[in-house]
């Protein structure tokens, strides 16, 4: 992948995330102790579209920036996706079967693991 692809998923992700979280979790919001579960995704959309931003102003320089939101996003998918995999009995907050929330997760993390992959992919003489 490259990084034309990773930025153009970052901005993607970084808009969805917070707004589907906030769907899936709106009945709950009233619940500061869950505020956490949903929050979490407002803070990678934000380092998502930032690292977006910094490649689009200057790819080299914006590279690393993209590369960590990616980062971030990987290990958070990571908790997010095994955790949830582990109580797939639970019922989910959302509107949707847990099996459906465990397997968009686990498409989410394997997407940003790509994208990660092509964020930190240096780009050739021939390509700059």
């Amino acid at each position: 992948m490259t990084l034309a692809f990773s930025r153009r998923l970052a901005l993607v992700f970084g808009v969805l995330l917070p707004i589907v979280e906030t769907i899936r979790r709106y009945q709950q919001l009233g619940d500061f102790r869950i505020w956490p579960a949903w929050l979490d995704d407002f803070v990678l959309g934000t380092a998502l579209l930032y690292g977006a931003w910094r490649v689009a102003k200057d790819a080299e320089i914006g590279r690393p920036w993209l590369a960590a939101a990616w980062g971030i996003t990987c290990g958070m998918a990571y908790t997010s996706f095994f955790g949830q995999l582990m109580r797939i009995d639970e019922p989910d907050p959302g509107p949707l079967p847990t099996v459906w929330v465990v397997g968009i997760k686990g498409v989410g993390f394997l997407l940003a693991i790509v994208a990660l992959a092509g964020s930190l992919r240096q780009a050739s003489p021939d390509n700059r």
